[in-house]
């Protein structure tokens, strides 16, 4: 099982250029870990795409129910105080913003204090950089050469 950031989880929702590689990951490995702010975190980046104009109406409601497939499969790291502790250290030592530093916390601890139990599935730079500085293993989806 690998943790999947919400970075990662948006182009299996909407077509993007990660989006073949990251379906190919998906496929391998279907079970996916993610913070319980993922979906919250998909809503948003999708409500983006909408009001930039980037999704019309019919693939902001396909991508919605997309989004509610996978989510009604996945496995969620509940909130608490540990991962808003986490959290805390990772905001001070990285520069992360609030919810990348969340994420972050709850694979932490999804890896029970031992990150290199466990890979990450970002496409966020700052994040990637983080958890690699932390001890995951990211999985690197930048666009083959």
């Amino acid at each position: 099982m690998k943790f999947w950031d919400a970075s990662a989880i948006v182009p299996l929702l909407v077509a993007e250029a990660p989006t073949r590689r990251l379906q190919a990951l998906a496929a391998k490995d279907s079970a996916m870990l993610v913070w319980w702010g993922s979906e919250l975190e998909c809503v948003s980046a999708l409500a983006r795409l909408e009001r930039d104009g980037a999704l019309s109406p019919q693939a902001i409601t396909l991508a919605l129910r997309r989004l509610r497939q996978l989510a009604a499969g996945w496995h969620e790291v509940d909130p608490g105080d540990a991962i808003r502790e986490a959290a805390a250290r990772f905001l001070r030592v990285h520069p992360l913003r609030a919810a990348d530093a969340l994420q972050l916390a709850a694979a932490f601890l999804a890896s029970e204090r031992r990150p290199a139990s466990l890979e990450m599935v970002t496409l966020d730079d700052r994040l990637g950089t983080a958890a690699r500085k932390e001890g995951f293993a990211v999985i690197d989806m930048a666009p083959a050469d």
